[in-house]
């Protein structure tokens, strides 16, 4: 009997020209490029079988079109979460752009950089709401890179639009760093997304959300414990974050680390998920 897939929902590749990546000196560590071979020799180190490429910050349809491509030539690559500005007035007209694209397969969400709106009730907004309806029409998913504060508009947005799955990067970034302070309220926050049905989350990002030099698994286990509780295993998927991970932690440390929180390599988590939320069909 064969081992169950491996899959890595989350991960980036980028140049070192990333404006972000400038915007702040302890990002210096991974301010350079990260291509292909990049990936390729730390999923071989790790395990992983195939990925999910996320769109990396840059803001333009134009990367998404560029990794539409790069998931065309790459076989490790199964699916990519493109960027989208739902503000956009020009959203009808880049969802078509999208839909265009000869690899357009390879499209199984999209992402807006929430995170960086101050509103922490962005999500809520009647004009976003209706892009979001929008965006279901096209993709099959969204991605939510959001802050603790804009997690209950999160689930507000879910139950608005119900045909479209919602995935929560990163846990929605709870302040791993502060202990049970931020466990507190990080679990007030996401427990009403969690209640959604269509609302499904990554184990991914954690530990550059607690120290970077002194974390342990040991810190990130009462969050990875509370997810499990809020959503289970079967709406829950492992993510590398890959290369931002790599401020804290090697990809394969990344992964070995929630392997031992989690007591096992959990086939839901480590791919059945992953598979299923982004239809990512048979390897």
């Amino acid at each position: 009997m064969s081992n169950p897939e491996v899959i890595d929902a989350h991960h980036h590749v980028w140049t070192a020209d990333y404006p972000w990546l400038a915007s702040k000196p302890e990002f210096e560590p991974i301010r350079r490029d990260y291509g292909v071979d990049d990936l390729r020799a730390n999923l071989k180190e790790a395990g992983v079988d195939r990925t999910v490429l996320v769109e990396a910050g840059w803001g333009h349809p134009s990367e998404t079109v560029e990794f539409l491509h790069l998931a065309g030539a790459v076989d490790e690559i199964a699916g990519v979460v493109g960027h989208i500005d739902l503000l956009d007035p020009h959203l009808t007209t880049t969802l078509s752009r999208y839909a265009g694209h000869p690899r357009a397969r390879f499209l199984v969400g999209l992402r807006d950089q929430i995170q960086d709106r101050p509103d922490p009730d962005f999500l809520t907004g009647p004009e976003v709401v209706t892009a979001l309806k929008a965006v279901a029409k096209a993709v099959p998913t969204f991605d939510l890179i959001v802050r603790v504060d804009q997690l209950p508009a999160a689930a507000k947005a879910a139950a608005a639009v119900p045909e479209l799955t919602f995935v929560l990067d990163h846990l929605g970034k709870p302040q791993v760093r502060e202990g049970d302070a931020g466990l507190k309220a990080w679990r007030e926050a996401v427990a009403p997304l969690a209640k959604q049905p269509n609302a499904t989350a990554k184990l991914s990002g954690l530990v550059t959300e607690a120290d970077w030099q002194r974390w342990t698994p040991a810190d990130l286990r009462p969050f990875v414990q509370a997810a499990l509780e809020l959503f289970g295993p079967d709406r829950l998927m492992f993510g590398s974050d890959w290369p931002v991970c790599e401020l804290a932690a090697t990809y394969t440390r990344v992964k070995e680390a929630l392997t031992e929180v989690l007591g096992r390599t959990d086939p839901d988590v480590f791919g059945g998920t992953a598979a299923r939320t982004y239809q990512l069909g048979e390897l």
